[in-house]
């Protein structure tokens, strides 16, 4: 694995980190400001814009939201961008998978895009090299 394919899943697993601990600060710092953002929650219609999308987490961050955690995460780098597919698992519910765009901004992955919804429970486990 090449080392900018491990800063990009280093900046995945803080997004899920931030999440998990409700960290609304780390959360802001994680998606790009410079880059447009956008973001699908499963079930909502799409996010615009970086005002809406973190509208969006601070209203999920300040509820009570589900522990999630990543699995089967996969980088993949082209240049300045790159993505992670992964899934998401919820305790005692349905299994996600997610898309996570990355740009490169000041030296750093920055998120521009998050996308997740219901994984068909049928799915196969993790691709080959993917990580669990």
């Amino acid at each position: 694995m090449s080392p900018d394919e491990l800063d990009v899943l280093d900046a995945n697993t803080a997004f899920y980190a931030a999440f998990a601990a409700r960290d609304l600060a780390a959360m802001e710092a994680l998606w790009a400001r410079e880059a447009p953002v956008a973001c699908v929650h499963p079930g909502w219609d799409a996010l615009r814009g970086r005002e809406e999308v973190m509208s969006s987490w601070r209203a999920i961050l300040s509820g009570n939201p589900p522990r999630i955690a990543c699995t089967a995460a996969s980088a993949h780098v082209a240049g300045a961008a790159a993505f992670v597919v992964c899934h998401e698992r919820l305790p005692g519910g349905p299994r996600l998978v997610a898309t996570n765009f990355f740009v490169r901004e000041g030296g750093a992955w920055r998120l521009c895009h998050h996308q997740a919804g219901p994984l068909d429970q049928e799915a196969g486990e993790a691709p080959p090299g993917a990580e669990a």
